[in-house]
């Protein structure tokens, strides 16, 4: 599934967004596509830094069309996390 047509979806399922994540994960931050799991912590257990955390921020908001704001985006610490947070963002 494209990012286009994930964010044209109109009923997307957390199993599906979370497809589409690890396909982002995995080629723009050359992460094995195992270790992205819902309870993966961005940080500890994908070293992700904080430039990469921006980097997503970036994908998602090319995902889902919508920015993520910056509160919000501070909160995010595991994948499941930014499941959550695409799914609101498409919702809304």
């Amino acid at each position: 599934m494209s990012t286009q047509q994930l964010s044209a979806a109109v009923q997307i399922t957390d199993s599906q967004i979370l497809e589409q994540l690890r396909a982002v994960l995995s080629t723009s931050f050359e992460i094995e596509p195992a270790r992205i799991t819902p309870q993966a912590d961005l940080f500890r257990d994908l070293d992700l830094d904080s430039i990469d955390a921006v980097d997503l921020a970036i994908k998602l908001q090319e995902i889902t069309g919508k920015r993520v704001k910056p509160q919000e985006f501070k909160g995010i610490r595991t994948v499941g996390d930014v499941v959550d947070t695409v799914r609101r963002l498409l919702e809304s």
